[in-house]
């Protein structure tokens, strides 16, 4: 079964239109699907749409929010509600064209386990194309997975790449690049990017700012999450160093004045490099404290928590997989 995820804000005029046009592609294909709607505290008529839709068709399932908690949140609700061994997220505001589902599942059928969109030709104004283009650059440099459209609405992944990531805040445009630190096969497909007919962007300026600090913790997570002092002892060497480099030069400019009189004695105190010295030294210890105050905290929280991802074993029969439980 195929379950596809469409979480809601405020959608009210295209949540029919959307239903219609994932059914008849569905039915043309015989594909086996539900259609999971999550209500993340919309304002106009959305839910009474879902109840609506869900009483009259089987397929369809709704999950209303108390208030708004967000897409990732959304995304999380309907992972745990979906059935099918294959899960797709998609947006509500018919940008995501339904038509693009049979190529997906053939992608995922040739041992992708997650296929992301690519919306190679954007129907978005200027001022959100070429932010995105950079900040998929900078995706692609920080995580060492290279798609032209990280931030792509609909996206094909596996049951077993929603069982073993997690994501909250804004890290649902960061699925495939957590996918991809477990382990698993990523591509990406072109898609048919579809103009807005209805309602308007829910995504501001404020978008880019949280993006570029998602990224942040993505980055970490990935290639630091179970070794945290690696980075934060790292910087903390690197100015305990300078505070290092800084006294010893105060120190043998001291010497040369007061003991071997080289030079004209002066105060050192009075130097702004003692100072710097002294605030590096601070600022570098600090920062290794911090990691390993972090790494025991990983340590002692991760002892019931899997480091890695399994494939296949051998004491299952050919082609079958371990049992994964979206918790």
């Amino acid at each position: 079964m195929l379950s596809i995820i469409v979480p809601v804000f405020d959608e009210q005029e295209s949540l029919a239109e959307l239903y219609r046009q994932v059914d008849a592609v569905c039915k043309e294909n015989s594909i086996d699907y539900e259609l999971i709607f999550i209500d993340d505290g919309s304002k106009d008529k959305s839910w009474e749409i879902i109840q609506q839709l869900s009483h009259e068709n089987q397929q369809v399932t709704g999950i209303r929010f108390r208030r708004n908690f967000g897409k990732a949140a959304a995304l999380t609700a309907g992972m745990k509600a979906a059935a099918g061994e294959c899960l797709m997220m998609m947006d509500a505001d018919l940008q995501d064209d339904p038509a693009e589902i049979p190529q997906f599942i053939e992608k995922f059928r040739e041992g992708f386990d997650v296929v992301n969109g690519w919306k190679e030709r954007r129907l978005d104004p200027w001022h959100k194309v070429y932010p995105s283009k950079v900040f998929n650059w900078m995706i692609g440099r920080l995580s060492g997975l290279k798609l032209h459209d990280h931030n792509c609405g609909i996206k094909l992944f596996h049951r077993d790449v929603a069982a073993e990531i997690r994501i909250y805040g804004e890290l649902h445009r960061f699925i495939a690049v957590l996918a991809y630190a477990r382990g698993f096969k990523i591509t990406e497909v072109p898609v048919h990017h579809r103009s807005r007919e209805f309602g308007h962007s829910k995504y501001g300026v404020k978008r880019f700012l949280r993006g570029f600090l998602d990224l942040l913790t993505v980055t970490f997570l990935t290639g630091y999450g179970q070794r945290p002092h690696h980075i934060l002892g790292g910087i903390g060497l690197f100015f305990f160093g300078l505070g290092a480099i800084g006294f010893t030069y105060l120190s043998i400019l001291w010497c040369s004045m007061n003991i071997l009189h080289l030079f004209p004695a002066s105060p050192i105190g009075s130097r702004p490099l003692l100072a710097y010295s002294t605030a590096a030294t601070i600022l570098g210890a600090q920062a290794m404290s911090i990691g390993l105050l972090a790494e025991m905290i990983v340590a002692y929280n991760g002892r019931d928590r899997d480091t890695y991802s399994v494939s296949e074993r051998t004491d299952l029969p050919t082609g079958s997989k371990p049992v994964s439980r979206i918790e």
